[in-house]
């Protein structure tokens, strides 16, 4: 079926763009999801639900459109990517942006892990570091999957390098070595404990 908007209990519409390709049972849960759990969170943050950002639904391709892999739950009209919702004051927050409070996403992550069996994003794979994948994958034993790394955000200022040394500052003190030393002969008993130690026994000498 196609679901172009879902419905409130206040009659105010959320629309699902562009419309979503799925089979009725996930377009069902998407409903309840957007109809319940979003709208809540929206009341929460002084606003409501006015729009979802629709990523990808219907199409019949591979696991994360790799070719020869097996039939994607997108290919069964049994998914839904998801990279944004926006609110009716015109805010609009993305589930994988880092700067969005991090309870709010992970209000989303409770929500959606709760209702869906499979969730896939930002750290799940490599594949949905930009949106969150929902599915409803049936699996032995009612296995699921709930794979979603809420990242803090990014530091707004790079870590300080040691300060550069001053000019006018004294040379660094090198370590002498002892008077008389041989640098030939530190090097050839260097390589002797190395070559002992490699193999359990002193070194060969080499005939003349």
């Amino acid at each position: 079926m196609r679901l172009e908007a879902v419905v409130l209990s206040d009659r105010r519409q959320v629309a699902i763009r562009p419309p979503a390709i799925l089979r009725c049972e996930m377009a069902s849960a998407v409903a309840d999801w957007v109809r319940t759990d979003m709208s809540k969170l929206a009341k929460g943050l002084g606003s409501g639900i006015a729009e979802l950002d629709n990523f990808d639904s219907f199409e019949c391709r591979g696991r994360n459109r790799i070719a020869g892999a097996r039939l994607s739950e997108h290919g069964r009209a049994n998914a839904l990517d998801v990279r944004s919702f926006a609110l009716a004051n015109g805010r609009a927050m993305s589930f994988a942006d880092r700067t969005v409070p991090r309870e709010v996403r992970e209000t989303v992550l409770r929500s959606v892990c709760a209702r869906f069996t499979t969730v896939l994003g930002p750290g799940s794979d490599g594949y949905h570091e930009d949106h969150i994948h929902l599915d409803l994958m049936e699996r032995r034993n009612g296995y699921r999957i709930c794979q979603w790394d809420i990242w803090d955000p990014l530091p707004q200022i790079a870590p300080m390098l040691p300060a550069p040394r001053p000019e006018d500052a004294p040379p660094r003190e090198v370590a002498a070595k002892p008077e008389g030393a041989n640098p030939d002969a530190a090097d050839e008993t260097g390589a002797k404990a190395a070559a002992e130690k490699t193999t359990g026994r002193p070194p060969t000498k080499k005939r003349q």
